[in-house]
């Protein structure tokens, strides 16, 4: 077991994606579970990995992933899903967990979970007290388990950093929750992978609980206000009154910024509680610098305006093709599905048009009927979706297989071939779009955008045909469009095909 694999839960999300490349980079090997083999293998270090599935609520593929590990590191949370109880999802999953180790026979798990005492004047929120639990249900098992507690992590594309960035740049006066006075213990990402990674390589640190936080304590005003010096902005005003809620202020905060409005929330509602370091051992057990505040910041901003962010809080996301649209089953066996797209012929240079097709989204826009775009974004963010305030996280690289794209999901991107997208913005039922190419004939190829949906009930239906104007519209000169910025010319066109 001791020269087994390490498994990585989580290992395409916003910290297991980071922490991937430091165990390879101190010699380590390594097993990147997912609910998406494909999603994995399309990050910059998949090839060195040994990508399995793994679904946390699947119990049979949890133990398949732990077989003959000699560790996992456990960096799975359900906070994201509007609509669900996240807190029931990660207690399943941590039961899955444990049951799975057990039958591996893993001898170590090393958790990350949050910061915070639980109080009887001032009790935990729940997402915190979630974390809590779920280190409790992992220490019931026969691994011996390693739990580290930290407050908000700050790195480029962090959910806590993400929110502060977004707020302070775009709101010069702020009326924020009565919380914000509240002392946090901020840690930069850089120390939280350097401790996880010490902590495998330390035997001492088995079967503890520990605190992790950078060298700083301060309320939520003052980060504000450190984060306007770093940025070179005016200083932020902040007025906190006792009668804005979490939930108030999640609804405007999701308009604001990009943060999803489920985590925004769980966030907020943890301002409440003091999270600050009470037990320093991991000084000791795992001594390395650790960042300051301002630092951690200033690394943060220059990752991101360099375009430079290796992972991102919207990495987070499943990339599996849905069972309905892969089903070679008949129409019949399937109940109502929906499909249209337009197809036009171009002549040109392939590569040109693949690489308008690999822009699309985020600053460039969708090629055509970019308000009809935003406004729909706008209604999916007063839904509690994401909008289109997610852009292109990753700049412009090409999409990979788990990449946000807007209100999109990419499931694949193809080189020259294909572009697939699922819909994550609020729907009544399930969408893709798809921009396919197929060469003909010399510099002659097909370009094809098609949308596919699987509504739910009748109000699916109806959703369909609403749109389906608009898709009559936007799809026919989209394409067109693609063709003149790529220097192709139509032979006829587009033509609706399905």
């Amino acid at each position: 077991m001791a020269d087994g694999p390490v498994l990585v839960l989580g290992s395409t999300g916003y910290v297991g994606g980071r922490l991937v490349p430091q165990l390879l980079a101190r010699g380590h090997r390594v097993r990147a579970a997912g609910r998406s083999v494909e999603k994995i293998r399309a990050r910059s270090w998949g090839d060195k990995v040994e990508a399995v599935r793994a679904d946390m609520h699947d119990p049979e593929s949890l133990k398949q992933a732990a077989e003959g590990c000699c560790a996992a590191f456990y960096l799975v949370h359900s906070m994201t899903h509007p609509g669900r109880d996240f807190a029931e999802q990660e207690r399943d999953a941590a039961y899955n967990m444990v049951l799975a180790a057990g039958h591996a026979n893993l001898p170590r798990i090393i958790y990350l979970g949050g910061l915070g005492e639980d109080r009887a004047d001032q009790p935990l929120s729940k997402h915190l007290r979630s974390r809590a639990e779920v280190g409790r249900i992992l220490a019931l098992g026969t691994a011996k388990v390693t739990t580290l507690r930290a407050a908000q992590i700050i790195g480029s594309g962090s959910s806590s950093f993400e929110l502060v960035r977004y707020l302070a740049d775009r709101l010069p006066f702020m009326i924020t929750p009565a919380w914000v006075r509240t002392r946090t213990q901020p840690i930069a990402i850089r120390n939280v992978l350097g401790y996880l990674a010490g902590c495998l390589e330390n035997e001492a640190t088995a079967g503890l609980t520990l605190d992790i936080g950078g060298p700083d304590v301060m309320s939520y005003t003052e980060l504000f206000r450190l984060y306007a010096e770093v940025a070179d902005i005016p200083r932020r005003r902040l007025l906190p009154l006792p009668f804005v809620t979490p939930r108030l202020s999640s609804f405007w905060v999701s308009l604001i910024t990009p943060v999803p409005m489920a985590l925004s929330r769980a966030l907020i509602e943890g301002l409440r509680n003091e999270v600050v370091c009470r037990d320093n051992r991991i000084r000791e057990l795992v001594p390395q610098e650790l960042l300051s505040c301002r630092e951690a910041i200033r690394r943060a901003l220059e990752k991101t305006e360099q375009q430079a962010v290796e992972t991102c809080l919207f990495d987070v996301g499943s990339a599996c093709m849905p069972e309905w649209a892969s089903t070679d089953d008949p129409l019949y066996a399937g109940g109502t599905r929906f499909e249209m797209g337009y197809k036009a012929r171009l002549q040109g240079d392939p590569d040109k048009v693949w690489e308008q097709v690999a822009r699309i989204g985020g600053e460039q826009g969708w090629y055509f009927g970019d308000p009809l775009w935003r406004l729909r974004g706008f209604i999916d963010r007063l839904l509690a979706g994401p909008g289109m305030k997610r852009g292109r996280p990753h700049g412009d690289a090409p999409p990979r297989v788990g990449d946000a794209l807007d209100f999109w999901r990419v499931l694949a991107s193809d080189q020259g071939r294909r572009l697939l997208l699922l819909a994550e913005m609020r729907l009544p039922g399930e969408a893709l779009l798809e921009f396919r190419m197929d060469a003909r004939w010399g510099n002659a190829v097909d370009l094809s955008m098609t949308a596919k949906f699987l509504p739910r009930g009748l109000t699916g239906i109806l959703y369909w045909y609403a749109m389906y104007p608009f898709h009559v519209i936007l799809f026919r000169n989209i394409i067109e469009n693609i063709s003149d910025l790529a220097g192709t010319t139509l032979y006829e066109p587009a033509r609706r095909v399905r």
